[in-house]
């Protein structure tokens, strides 16, 4: 999935007319309907006065660290798996893993492993120059870098403040992005781009924050304060919606353990076949829905009719049938 895949809002940009007198904006845009879309346009509102806040204090933290030009302007607020979010970064990049006490999960910031050595370059008195090694920091580099990067994470810590208290921490650094394990593959990270200039370069660094910490935070946030009424008109809402959702109708099927056949025997399959099972006779059978196993079974009969009992999951083997 590529950056214009995305399904989250992100802020106002000017509009761009095309030939037909359209605006950029107003075309139309992928939707994954497998992920969709958790970040409200009230959730992005407030990430967005966040992360500007952000951005002005991290300026004022860079030029002082770096003494030399610096900014840092928010760009856009997306939406993404965090698989995703890291097949959009190359193969060599600096990422600094924070924790986010009190609250669970862990965030990333990053950007080109070039600019990095160049802010490196500069807090050691150098111009920062084009030609920057493509190598891990040493010692003493990651000393600079992470005391700079723990500035930054305080002044992330106080633009949040207004959200949910943050400690964040600075809990490691990746060279290559398939390591940076901040999250689970399929897990929602809110994702931050923000430009920067670092003297004479202008790379695009970005802010990745788990949406599941943060879920209940920007609700809060996004909701103005209710009334007594209204909290108990919603609380009886909530109560009728959880009653009746004992009512929806689920397809559950009720399965034998899977077998593996060799895909050449599949292909010369023809009627009268017969393909053993592998299924120990006193094993349960699996009772799935939506191919999630949720309790297991043994065969059975209720007036005359087939039918399958729930037991215990207590595989014992015992001859295939």
């Amino acid at each position: 999935m590529s950056l214009s895949d995305t399904v989250a809002e992100a802020p106002p940009s000017p509009r761009i007319p095309d030939g037909q007198g359209r605006s950029r904006r107003r075309e139309p845009r992928t939707y994954d309907f497998r992920r969709p879309t958790k970040l409200s346009r009230e959730h992005v509102r407030i990430l967005q006065i966040a992360q500007e806040s952000f951005a002005r204090q991290a300026t004022t933290t860079l030029t002082s660290f770096l003494r030399t030009g610096a900014r840092m302007e928010l760009v856009g607020i997306e939406q993404f798996s965090y698989d995703d979010y890291i097949a959009t970064l190359p193969s060599s990049y600096f990422l600094a893993v924070f924790t986010l006490e009190p609250l669970p999960g862990k965030g990333v910031l990053a950007y080109p492993l070039d600019s990095a050595m160049a802010m490196v370059d500069h807090m050691l008195g150098g111009s920062g120059g084009d030609e920057q090694p493509n190598r891990p920091l040493t010692g003493m580099e990651s000393a600079l870098t992470g005391h700079l990067i723990e500035r930054l994470l305080g002044e992330l810590a106080e633009a949040f403040a207004a959200i949910t208290p943050l400690q964040p921490v600075l809990d490691g650094v990746e060279y290559n992005p398939q390591l940076a394990q901040a999250a689970s593959g399929s897990e929602t990270v809110m994702v931050a781009t923000f430009g920067m200039r670092i003297g004479s370069r202008e790379p695009d660094a970005t802010l990745v924050l788990p949406f599941t910490s943060f879920a209940a935070a920007l609700d809060n946030a996004a909701s103005p304060q209710l009334s007594e009424s209204a909290r108990h008109k919603r609380q009886r809402a909530h109560e009728a919606l959880t009653e009746r959702l004992g009512d929806v109708p689920v397809d559950v099927s009720v399965r034998f353990n899977p077998l593996e056949v060799p895909s050449g025997d599949l292909l010369s399959l023809a009627v009268g076949d017969v393909l053993l099972l592998r299924h120990a006779q006193d094993n349960p059978l699996q009772v799935t829905t939506n191919d999630v196993t949720f309790a297991h079974a043994l065969p059975s009969n209720h007036r005359r009719r087939l039918a399958a009992e729930i037991v215990p999951h207590t595989a014992t083997g015992g001859k295939d049938h």
